[in-house]
């Protein structure tokens, strides 16, 4: 490994495309230097110093020069805007560990039996497409931090949609520990309201239609644990979780965490996640069996299983008190791609590995927090 030196501006020849991002490689002599494209995956949020020292591996492969950054290396980055999303990302987790026991059980056994730090692959939401409650109300936070939106998932059965978004990617190999390491995706998923019935929908929309203003700052919501709606009526409730359990959820639950995802394969002992699944089941850690306790992309290359949903009590505008589904934790696994199998594991970066989503394994995590996985009716 070799520090290069990356200035803000140069004229130069050549271009490469390198994962998220475009580069510009100067050569001079027998020196090399590679300037960024402003704006772009990798360094869309980044700001440069006249001089940054980089680390980047001379070896190339199929598809270019592979580099790594560090916490440090990240000289002439305005710091507080990371401290701001990782203090805010620490402040939405918060509640939801204080409101799901099971979660912090799983996590508590994960760090004892392991020893590495415990790092978050993705975190995910739920919302409302509808009256401005829906996906964007959540991204447009993220994406003003530099995550960018990648793909569009559906899920026909459910009457859902998702996108799901990538940080900035110096952040992806960083050290540390929960939210203060690597930087997650973001997955949010939102329920099609006009695809469902019109009781459905007059029920939802006498909701999302009296979440002004709240519903402008959801971060807010979420942090808090408070919904930006009107406290919903059990009958409604039951009404709208006989059509769509999903909607039932999220109409009791609003901007909370719906899971978070452990990065399996960043921990040591237990980097196998069917290691992790066996754990957990010894312990009485209940799983997720929709479609079985291992859920696998049709490439193999995306591995993922989930905790069933903790429940919690929910006081009913109507004075009822009942209990209901409350958040879970996933674990994934993301496998080397075969382009990049003969790079030493010690050398393997998570740009290495599969990225994104895959429908088939969504689909049933989402019946985490399902009746016929909890018990909760």
């Amino acid at each position: 490994m070799v520090p290069l030196c990356l200035p803000c501006a140069a004229a130069g020849v050549g271009r490469l495309s390198w994962c998220a991002g475009d580069l510009t490689i100067v050569k001079k002599g027998a020196s090399i230097s590679i300037v960024p494209e402003f704006g772009s995956g990798f360094w869309r949020g980044y700001k440069f110093a006249s001089c940054l020292q980089f680390t980047m591996s001379t070896q190339t492969r199929k598809t270019g020069i592979v580099a790594s950054a560090s916490h440090e290396s990240i000289a002439g980055t305005d710091q507080r805007q990371w401290v701001l999303l990782r203090k805010t990302l620490g402040a939405w987790v918060k509640p939801y560990l204080e409101k799901n026991s099971l979660v912090v059980a799983a996590l508590n056994l994960i760090s004892a039996h392991d020893g590495s730090p415990v790092t978050y692959d993705h975190v995910a939401f739920r919302t409302f497409g509808v009256d401005g409650c829906g996906i964007d109300s959540i991204a447009d936070f993220f994406m003003d931090f530099g995550y960018r939106k990648r793909e569009q998932l559906f899920f026909p059965g459910k009457k859902l949609r998702a996108f799901w978004y990538s940080p900035p990617e110096q952040f992806l190999d960083v050290a540390g520990n929960g939210v203060d390491g690597p930087l997650p995706r973001i997955f949010v998923s939102e329920i099609l309201v006009e695809e469902l019935s019109v009781r459905a929908q007059e029920i939802i929309k006498k909701y999302t239609g009296n979440a002004a203003p709240a519903i402008k700052y959801p971060v807010l919501a979420g942090v808090l644990n408070s919904l930006p709606w009107p406290t919903p009526h059990f009958a409604e409730y039951q009404q709208l979780a006989s059509e769509s359990e999903y909607a039932a959820w999220t109409l009791v639950n609003g901007y909370t965490l719906n899971h978070l995802t452990v990065s399996v394969h960043r921990l040591s002992k237990l980097r196998k996640i069917e290691m992790l699944n066996q754990l957990l089941l010894d312990h009485d850690i209940r799983l997720n069996t929709e479609g079985g306790t291992l859920k696998v992309s049709p490439d193999g290359g995306l591995q993922q299983s989930s905790t069933v949903a903790d429940s919690a009590s929910f006081t009913f505008a109507d004075g009822e008190v009942k209990t209901v589904p409350a958040s879970y934790l996933e674990f994934a696994e993301r496998l080397v791609l075969p382009r990049f199998k003969n790079i030493p594991e010690n050398e393997v970066r998570e740009w290495h590995r599969r990225d994104g989503f895959e429908v088939g394994n969504a689909d049933k995590i989402f019946a985490s927090t399902f009746s016929d996985q909890t018990g909760v009716q």
